[in-house]
């Protein structure tokens, strides 16, 4: 695999490239979205939610923890895990950054 040259970039730039990849698949989108609705924290639920295998589930839970969405604790044998609000609005708050970077310009471009 090539070198990102993650480092040439801020530290913002960075982070709203991690939402965004983490954002990148309908699954975990549909994670998030499921997490958000229940607005608690789930443990082994996900699973019978999605058309989805356990190691899937898993591979995708753990993109979307290792960008800081969501937050999971240990429960016995199951882990279970919720949204990171603070992260959360952090995502948002980049991703409207970005949107709102851009003007409207009627007949400036193309």
């Amino acid at each position: 695999m090539g070198i990102t040259k993650s480092h040439i970039f801020t530290v913002k730039e960075n982070k709203l490239a991690k939402y965004a990849k983490a954002l990148g698949h309908p699954a975990r989108i549909s994670i998030l979205k499921l997490l958000a609705k229940k607005q608690a924290c789930v443990c082994g639920d996900i699973v019978d939610e999605l058309p989805l295998s356990q190691s899937t589930v898993s591979q995708h839970l753990k993109e979307l923890k290792e960008a800081g969405l969501i937050k999971g604790d240990i429960e016995g044998a199951s882990v279970c895990y919720c949204i990171d609000e603070k992260e959360w609005k952090n995502a948002q708050a980049s991703i409207n950054q970005l949107f709102d970077s851009y003007k409207d310009k009627v007949g400036s471009c193309c």
